[in-house]
């Protein structure tokens, strides 16, 4: 037996390969599947099963495409009702996969299909869970995305979540492995470990969402407390991972067309695409193509793309570094944006070189503006999470969090200079690309963020540790 956890970064996303004696198995694979074919093709092995825990709001996954260049069914829980064929394992119902067996444990409550796949070894002794959304390491899958599609609340839906870990997850034995689908920096949870592999009997001590003695109304209260809104995006992934979508080979023949300065110009006229520039942000701050929205490669693109852009179906036209145009469509197509209609052939500088307008963006360092607000008081935008914004902020800034920008757009000055600042200098370079974008140019971002200003005598509020926040 071979199991394969095949984790991805900027989604915090884990698929996972099995093989026993010449069969496989997939479980919640991404988009682009060629690798899982090209590793089951190198061991002599055949797909046998693709597995999804439940329909994926954060991304799309690839049981579609990997079914129907296979012929491998594609199993889900109960509840689950797909617009394509596949088969609605019941509770407890065994799948042989070589010398060893999965079993479909019902875990209602992150959606009302959730099911967490029991592996059972060779000897049909409890190795593995792949929880899906159901239990992460640190946290459990947030109840809230299917109230609407299940007429439940989430508190109601919380409490069926509750009844899944205690009949059918804690009662397994300590020493089974916990395979989640997510890890730290999803938005599918609030709470996630940096580590992405653990023991069940860990989990029942780290895990708040475990604690033995803990009451229904308990659970319910502490997995609901603090959930911010999801991002638009997500009912959108839904829909097509339940009802379908574009082979991703069609997605990128049509998102790689390389377009001369003046045809990425009249096509980003004529289609009101949103141009999508994904070098990294010390370049974008150099010069950029008017209007353009800075999103880095270099980052969690993805979700970033989701949750700004939201709308899966935007035409997008892009600027990338030489040689990344593939990986940047096959990185949105991961979040269903799959109407990219080309690339700028040379990048930025065919853009300079055909003489068109382009634009810049003020950026000073930390030090600079510890030395502007000893002289006068000027307004920081600070466009980190509210969390990191409570542990420590400069003193008098104003919290602007990326994620809902566009809820803050009134609080900007029109006409003053205003300071903007994130962690690292990523997000509020993505955030004044927005505003530029919206006719607000009296930005100055601070390069290197709240991570240079800590090094500086700017005044700055006391820290308190994240994890005592509520």
């Amino acid at each position: 037996m071979h199991v394969e956890q095949i984790y991805t970064g900027c989604l915090a996303q884990g698929a996972y390969y099995i093989e026993s004696n010449g069969e496989v198995a997939i479980i919640d694979p991404l988009r682009e599947v060629q690798p899982y074919i090209e590793k089951a093709q190198k061991n002599r092995a055949k797909i046998k099963y693709v597995f999804e825990t439940h329909f994926h709001a954060d991304f799309v996954s690839g049981h579609i495409t990997l079914s129907k260049e296979t012929g491998a069914p594609i199993v889900y829980g109960p509840n689950a009702n797909p617009s394509f064929e596949a088969i609605i394992a019941k509770d407890g119902q065994e799948f042989k996969l070589g010398n060893v067996t999965i079993v479909a444990l019902h875990t209602p409550g992150h959606t009302m299909e959730s099911t967490t796949y029991l592996l059972k070894d060779e000897n049909g002794e409890d190795y593995a869970i792949f929880s899906g959304d159901t239990l992460f390491l640190g946290d459990v899958g947030r109840p809230d995305l299917a109230q609407k599609a299940a007429d439940m609340t989430q508190e109601q839906l919380a409490g069926i979540l509750f009844e899944s870990l205690r009949n059918k997850i804690m009662p397994l034995a300590d020493d089974v492995i916990v395979y989640p689908a997510h890890g730290a920096g999803s938005a599918c949870g609030k709470n996630m470990m940096k580590e992405t592999v653990d023991t069940l009997g860990n989990q029942k001590k780290m895990n708040y969402a475990l604690r033995a003695d803990m009451s229904k109304e308990e659970f319910v209260e502490e997995v609901t407390e603090g959930l911010l809104p999801p991002p638009q995006y997500f009912p959108l992934n839904v829909k097509m991972n339940k009802e379908g979508y574009d082979d991703i080979n069609k997605v990128l023949e049509r998102g790689t067309r390389a377009l001369s300065p003046e045809a990425f110009e009249a096509a980003a006229n004529e289609t009101g695409a949103i141009v999508l520039d994904v070098r990294n942000e010390k370049e974008f701050v150099k010069g950029h193509v008017p209007r353009s929205i800075f999103i880095g490669l270099n980052g969690s693109f993805a979700p970033w793309v989701g949750a700004l852009i939201a709308d899966v179906k935007q035409p997008i036209l892009l600027i990338t570094p030489e040689g990344k145009e593939e990986e940047t469509v096959t990185r949105l197509s991961r979040v269903g944006f799959d109407n990219t209609l080309g690339y700028l052939e040379g990048g930025f500088e065919a853009w300079k070189k055909a003489a068109k307008e382009y634009d810049t963006l003020d950026s000073i360092p930390a030090k600079q503006l510890e030395t502007i607000l000893k002289e006068e008081k000027v307004p920081v935008f600070d466009v980190r999470k509210e969390g990191e914004y409570a542990s420590e902020h400069v003193e008098d800034a104003k919290n602007t969090p990326l994620d809902f920008l566009n809820n803050y757009l009134a609080e900007f000055p029109k006409e003053e200079p205003f300071y903007i600042h994130c962690a690292g200098g990523y997000r509020s370079v993505i955030a004044a690309s927005i505003l530029k974008s919206r006719g607000i140019h009296n930005i100055i971002d601070v390069a290197g963020g709240f991570d240079d200003i800590k090094k500086t005598d700017i005044p700055k509020t006391n820290y308190v540790c994240p994890s005592t926040l509520k």
